[in-house]
């Protein structure tokens, strides 16, 4: 008989020669890297996967500067940390762990406590409803007393005819299905349908309410539009400076803006959409020759 070369194939339970050396155990977070100081990637992509230290602060009993660590939720009274999770970040057990990719964003606390709010600044599309903001609906449906609203999400909101300033059982607002709406979540959570109001905490409708028909409503990415609701951003000062206009922000990515003229209005509507991938010089030539016609 002709010797045929076998190929040796271990059995159960051993391992090949070639494949004997103990492999190393990735020390590594699953994005691929270490864990890394919140407070020293401010502004710098984070990808999903990643976990971010936080500085804790510790009663003083004689030691130095307190270190960094991943957030825990079970410190007791121990931390005299307060952190509050964004979109983008996600609490899994005692750590602090990154869903979304895009640019770490932090802001102070209004009470002036440690920690403030921590979230990902991503170029998403699509919106989740979350309970305060401020948003664009249209109306596409009257079911009883409740009109519902789509908002952009995964499910239309709900608002009382009620939620209105000055609206009683017989005096009811004047909202007919395909109307604009700009009001603000009340309930906005993954196990309840949104609920929105046009009415603040005062009773006082703030500019929340019906908005006109005339005007032009289109959508940007929620990026951009934080970035125009920034305290100091430079888009709007220019923009008021070219035309006479009424503008509105939905924090779900829409934005109704009104000129003098439907040419007017169109120009502007075009500049919001293109200042997302315009670099600052760009903008601002367009801006000069806007101006100089």
């Amino acid at each position: 008989m002709r010797n045929r070369k076998r190929n040796w194939i271990p059995e159960m339970g051993t391992a090949a020669p070639e494949m004997a050396e103990t492999l190393p155990v990735a020390s590594e977070s699953p994005a691929g890297c270490k864990a890394r100081a919140a407070r020293n990637v401010l502004g710098q992509v984070v990808l999903p996967g990643e976990e971010l230290l936080l500085p804790e602060q510790e009663e003083t009993d004689g030691v130095g500067v307190a270190g960094e660590r991943p957030l825990r939720l079970n410190a007791g009274m121990r931390s005299r940390l307060r952190v509050v999770c964004g979109p983008g970040l996600r609490r899994c057990g005692d750590r602090l762990l990154v869903t979304k990719c895009g640019r770490l964003r932090h802001k102070e606390s209004g009470s002036g406590s440690s920690g403030g709010i921590y979230w990902v600044d991503s170029q998403q599309k699509r919106y989740v409803p979350v309970k305060g903001d401020h948003v664009i609906g249209i109306v596409t449906a009257k079911s009883g007393d409740i009109f519902k609203v789509d908002v952009g999400g995964s499910e239309p909101a709900s608002l009382s005819y009620l939620a209105f300033e000055g609206a009683t059982k017989r005096n009811r607002p004047n909202v007919q299905v395909g109307d604009l709406i700009y009001g603000q979540f009340v309930v906005a959570n993954k196990d309840m349908e949104p609920e929105m109001v046009c009415i603040d905490s005062c009773g006082r409708a703030n500019g929340m309410g019906v908005i006109g028909q005339d005007g032009l409503l289109f959508k940007v990415t929620l990026g951009l539009i934080r970035k125009l609701l920034a305290p100091d951003c430079e888009i709007i000062q220019e923009v008021g400076k070219l035309y006479p206009l009424e503008i509105v922000f939905g924090m779900n990515g829409r934005i109704w803006v009104k000129a003098k003229t439907i040419q007017q209005t169109l120009i502007l509507a075009n500049i919001l959409e293109a200042c997302e991938h315009m670099t600052t010089e760009q903008r601002k030539q367009i801006f000069a020759r806007l101006a100089e016609s």
